[in-house]
């Protein structure tokens, strides 16, 4: 009974339900250190359901992280070394990384474990397939919806813009992407990932003065990092082809 009075407590004062059952596992010399010993518990428990809530609400597809991830086969420029990928030092430097190389090579499982680290770091991230992210954008312009998707854009501190150039866009979505890149210009940090080299993207976009206004704005503050690997695909499945 004494139990479900705590919860119901706890409840009113918006507090976690399990404190009425950690109650039951503290030790203390005192009713300072049982208060204090509880109130800890209590935010390390919102600090976990806001880690887990962040990575919900980010989109990605499969959750990936940095163990067991191997850079060997990534040029990365001149001031940038993976601790800092994994510190996301440069997120709070508004800076930009652009993941470029081969289908396979890891760039979207780099830019998960990124976003799952800024995630558990309280940090606001969106992942998307580049091409949902313009049918959500084209989708929001025709509902009257349009400003209200981008505020929520605006809130993140990280946007990731998987699989860039993978399919051509209409030039109403290809406006609407160089919209969120112009939004997203000093204030966030972007992370894309691409197979095509910056010569092609007009193939994407059609209109050179907008993909020179893009790649301007994308690679003024970024890190450009090349992945010269083999697919791992690839790799895994000539590994298990009978000899």
């Amino acid at each position: 009974m004494l139990k479900e009075e705590i919860a119901a407590c706890c409840k009113a004062l918006k507090l976690s339900r399990n404190m009425a059952e950690n109650c039951r596992h503290i030790k203390a010399d005192s009713h300072e250190e049982f208060l204090l010993k509880l109130l800890k518990m209590e935010l390390e428990h919102r600090e976990k359901c806001r880690r887990a809530r962040l990575i919900k609400n980010a989109g990605f597809y499969t959750v990936k992280t940095f163990d067991g991830y191997i850079f060997d086969e990534i040029r990365m420029p001149q001031g940038l070394t993976p601790e800092d990928l994994k510190t996301c030092r440069f997120i709070e430097e508004k800076r930009n990384l652009i993941l470029y190389g081969n289908v396979g090579t890891g760039k979207t499982h780099l830019a998960t474990a990124i976003g799952v680290e800024a995630c558990n770091r309280g940090m606001n991230v969106r992942f998307f397939r580049t091409a949902a992210l313009v049918n959500q954008l084209s989708e929001a312009s025709k509902g009257g919806e349009l400003s209200k998707f981008l505020k929520k854009l605006s809130k993140l501190d990280l946007l990731i813009c998987d699989e860039w150039g993978y399919v051509p866009l209409e030039r109403e979505g290809a406006q609407l992407l160089f919209q969120v890149i112009s939004d997203c210009y000093e204030k966030r940090s972007v992370i894309i990932t691409t197979n095509l080299e910056f010569s092609r993207w007009v193939g994407i976009f059609y209109d050179e003065q907008m993909t020179a206004a893009m790649i301007d704005r994308l690679v003024h503050h970024s890190y450009l990092l090349i992945f010269d690997g083999q697919s791992y695909r690839m790799r895994n499945s000539l590994i298990h082809q009978p000899g």
